[in-house]
């Protein structure tokens, strides 16, 4: 029987614990995340949907404005998760590119710039430690860091166009490579 209760205690504090973590995110992550949105739908609105997109449409021409500079901008003002919004604006046949490029983005750029990505700042402060153990220069490591991964996530989103393409012919699937006129 103790065995049983032991069993049933341990199942119930592992829902109590997320309900913990979600109460958390109710005070910080998730009104943080809302105010975010709303400023990026303000701004959409004040500059107007058609400039906003002018700008994705603009940034679509080739993929090194498409997963290099609009990931960079778009991570830089908005944060992680919401840079991923901007996405909205592109073509639907590059959405799966750019998501690939915007969100390794958020992970390779948080040395610089903490703001970006500050739910996973500890991995960077774990990192950076063990660097200023060995009496290294952590800002060095990462600016490395961040110019490697603009590459790599730029090139990651370029392949992806390629997986897209082939996925999409295989499920006989034809994704529009211009945004449609407002």
């Amino acid at each position: 029987m103790q065995a049983i209760v032991k069993f049933a205690e341990g199942f119930m504090n592992l829902f109590q614990s997320g309900a913990n973590v979600f109460i958390s995110w109710m005070g910080s992550i998730v009104p943080l995340v809302l105010m975010l949105m709303v400023l990026m739908n303000t701004l959409v609105k004040m500059l107007g949907e058609e400039r906003v997109t002018k700008l994705a449409q603009i940034s679509s021409k080739n993929w090194i404005t498409r997963y290099l500079l609009l990931p960079f901008v778009s991570a830089f003002m908005l944060g992680n998760p919401m840079a991923i919004s901007m996405g909205r604006f592109l073509p639907e046949y590059y959405k799966p590119g750019y998501v690939a490029s915007q969100m390794q983005f958020c992970h390779t750029s948080n040395g610089v710039f903490p703001h970006i990505n500050p739910g996973e700042l500890f991995v960077w402060l774990g990192i950076a430690q063990g660097i200023e153990a060995l009496g290294l220069n952590t800002m060095e490591l990462a600016i490395r860091y961040m110019f490697v991964g603009i590459i790599m996530n730029a090139i990651g989103g370029w392949v992806t166009d390629f997986m897209t393409e082939y996925v999409s012919k295989q499920q006989g699937v034809k994704l529009s490579k211009v945004i449609e006129e407002i």
